[in-house]
């Protein structure tokens, strides 16, 4: 496993993980240092609720003289926000794919991604291109399927999206690939005819390919922060979703926007996507992930061999 260079994520933790460095490196801590991480922690985008939990714990901590250092504090903090991701997990080992999510949230760039990940594994892929109603949308998945080197099942422009989910389902069956992966639209303008859309969709993959293990992927902007909830709680009150992929990661996105989705959306966070190589995707690692934004490791893992 190569660790590819810190300097691409950067931008997410440059300036409130070397505040918090700096807190956790004072010999002794006060009242106005834990007012201090309050704010730090809401500028990281780490939510008011996991906030709030954080800092009444510290100040219980901090009043029974359990705390006197920032190093303790930092100790503290590690093992809570550990705890509050507890719920995320491994990928699931899932042979179907479903990405859902609004537009301009990285479904597509997602799909091609997913798709090389798993083409380096050896394993044979499928793309369905089921977003028929963005301008483009199916070329763009073709130029991430050639770069994948991935078959990609499309269809016409304004055709019924679940059409082109049989299409690839019946491909899929028959040349007995190992994964498939279905690009779906996001128009949350017309929320109830989508979300009909994606029923439908989930309905066709479960009566076609009865016994897959199916993982529906809600992709979330990082960059959005909190405002990505409202639009995530709708896909997530509408079909069962069984994990996040946070995508655009290298923007001026911030890292604590993870803690907040896996206590408010209740659903473990499975990938991280960045960039716009495709190569520019790992795994979430809860652990390796809270001591980045932490300072105590400035680098993440890659896939990539």
């Amino acid at each position: 496993m190569f660790n590819f260079i810190k300097e691409k994520l950067q931008k997410i933790y440059n300036s409130v993980t070397t505040q918090l460095h700096a807190v956790f490196s004072k010999p002794s801590i006060d009242q106005a240092t834990i007012d201090e991480l309050y704010k730090l922690l809401i500028q990281a985008d780490t939510g008011v609720t996991t906030t709030k939990k954080l800092i009444q714990h510290i100040q219980t901590e901090f009043q029974s003289g359990a705390l006197s250092s920032g190093q303790d504090v930092q100790k503290l903090i590690e093992q809570d926000l550990t705890a509050t991701l507890a719920a995320s997990q491994s990928a699931p080992k899932a042979q179907v794919y479903l990405l859902v999510g609004i537009n301009g949230s990285g479904k597509t760039t997602l799909s091609g991604k997913l798709a090389h990940f798993f083409k380096d594994q050896h394993k044979s892929v499928i793309l369905a291109a089921a977003d028929t109603f963005r301008a483009a949308a199916p070329e763009q998945l073709q130029q991430w399927a050639n770069m994948a080197q991935a078959e990609l099942i499309m269809g016409k422009q304004g055709q019924d999206p679940a059409a082109v989910t049989f299409d690839a389902c019946q491909q899929f069956k028959k040349s007995n690939a190992d994964i498939l992966i279905v690009d779906t639209a996001g128009r949350l303008q017309t929320k109830e005819n989508l979300m009909k859309e994606l029923e439908k969709i989930k309905r066709i993959v479960t009566i076609q390919l009865p016994g897959y293990a199916i993982c529906t992927l809600l992709t979330i902007d990082a960059m959005l922060g909190q405002n990505s909830f409202v639009q995530a709680k709708i896909f997530h009150e509408a079909t069962k979703v069984d994990g996040i992929a946070l995508t655009k990661m290298d923007g001026t996105a911030k890292g604590g926007i993870v803690f907040s989705i896996v206590q408010e959306l209740k659903i473990p966070v499975l990938y991280l996507s960045w960039g716009e190589h495709i190569q520019d995707l790992t795994p979430f690692d809860p652990q390796q992930y809270i001591k980045n934004l932490l300072g105590e490791n400035s680098t993440f893992q890659s896939h990539k061999k």
